[in-house]
């Protein structure tokens, strides 16, 4: 019984306190729109950077966490030297280094070596330049697509050397290529090839990460795209023919397990430079990048969420402003009824009431045009927003303690009004 009257006299100094709020209701509307304001920026700041964070770490799991990607480069000695006469440059991955990296880890769970070229493709009137990519069955072990029509490689056609080709549904697409096209001739370069299969390309969205597939993939036996297209490569540039010569372009690594794969780059990373001592590669850990952004990320949500705080606080300095004057206006008020019994602690409170009320209305509707703003950024723009419950409930519950903060002088100021002086003001 005693928590109901409580209760019930709780409830009345909150209904007080709205009357009293809504006695200024334009004064009142404006001292909130500080809370609106700053409650809404820090939501659509939060839902922002969580979006681009978010967008950035997907792409980094689709190339794999538990992946470690080495390209062949040209080393910085080989790139300033300059020449008018044709010149061969010899450089990157070999053979034999993949040969290294699959029998000396116990960690690795799959290796696939890949070697690339860029040939015309021609599908009956039809041309697109392809990136043709020479592999083994085990590239779509670890760059998992769906396949849309046909089969990807098997270990057969590496064996017989049998010249097949899977193609990337847009490079399909492009050379109007279907479902039916499958056990057709496609000719790459001067060779021709059975198409097999068709698979789903995820190439990036503009990111910084470089995903293994592109959108005008070409796959093809490892061994038939090094008897088909050789090692040496004619580049020609103005004044110059340049010819690289690179076995391997890429060689992709999945370690067994994520607590393995930080040691198992730094052991891969040692054994290399004993054999490129011009370091003529380099070296991708997915799983370093992504704690890398995970971190950028917890920065990029205290940066946006200190930047949008600001809003909060010039927000809380309004509604202490306006309170203070309120304290003025209701000094004869805040006379009567001290002189009537009421006791410091009531006029806090009282007081306190309102500032809390007032933040809290203007947390809830700025928490209201948040959650709009990032929808409207992902409608208008594109930029994907996440809406997390995090972004909701820090900016709803420092609206409710700034209103505590900036009551307390206002409500202690009233408190220490002398009620003989008080009764006398007008």
């Amino acid at each position: 019984m005693k928590i109901l009257i409580k209760d019930t006299k709780f409830l009345r100094d909150v209904q007080l306190g709205i009357e009293n709020l809504l006695l200024h209701k334009l004064r009142s509307f404006l001292t909130a729109l500080g809370v609106i304001f700053g409650v809404c920026s820090v939501v659509a700041m939060l839902s922002v950077g969580e979006g681009a964070s978010k967008e950035a770490m997907d792409q980094i799991r689709k190339v794999g966490s538990n992946n470690i990607t080495i390209e062949s480069v040209k080393s910085r000695e080989d790139e300033a030297t300059t020449s008018t006469r044709t010149r061969i440059s010899v450089y990157g991955i070999t053979y034999k280094d993949f040969e290294r990296i699959e029998g000396t880890f116990s960690s690795i769970r799959t290796a696939v070596p890949v070697k690339e070229v860029r040939k015309q493709g021609r599908l009956g009137g039809n041309t697109l330049e392809l990136r043709v990519v020479g592999t083994t069955p085990a590239w779509f072990e670890l760059v998992k697509r769906p396949v849309e029509a046909g089969r990807v490689l098997t270990e057969s056609d590496l064996v017989k050397e049998s010249a097949v080709a899977v193609l990337t549904e847009y490079g399909a697409r492009r050379l109007l290529a279907t479902r039916g096209t499958i056990g057709q001739n496609l000719s790459i370069g001067e060779n021709n090839f059975q198409i097999v299969g068709i698979v789903k390309s995820e190439a990036g969205s503009g990111t910084d990460i470089q995903l293994p597939d592109l959108n005008v993939d070409a796959y093809i036996p490892l061994n038939v795209a090094r008897s088909y297209y050789g090692d040496t490569v004619m580049k020609r540039s103005t004044g110059s023919e340049e010819m690289n010569r690179v076995e391997l372009n890429k060689v992709i690594v999945q370690v067994d397990d994520l607590a393995n794969v930080e040691s198992t780059a730094k052991g891969m990373e040692a054994m290399l430079k004993k054999f490129h001592p011009k370091v003529d590669y380099e070296m991708s850990v997915p799983l370093a990048m992504l704690r890398q952004a995970e971190a950028q990320k917890r920065t990029t949500n205290i940066v946006l969420g200190s930047i949008a705080g600001i809003s909060l606080l010039v927000g809380g300095i309004g509604i202490m402003n306006i309170m203070l004057a309120s304290v003025t206006e209701r000094t004869r008020e805040i006379g009567i009824r001290r002189a009537i019994g009421a006791k410091k602690k009531q006029i806090i409170t009282q007081f306190l009431i309102e500032t809390v009320v007032l933040s809290t209305i203007g947390g809830v509707v700025g928490l209201c045009i948040g959650i709009i703003i990032p929808l409207l950024i992902e409608l208008f723009t594109g930029m994907p927003t996440v809406i997390t419950a995090f972004s909701i409930i820090l900016p709803f519950f420092i609206s409710i303690g700034i209103g505590i903060i900036f009551g307390i002088y206002p409500a202690a100021r009233a408190a220490e009004v002398d009620p003989i002086i008080a009764l006398r003001h007008e």
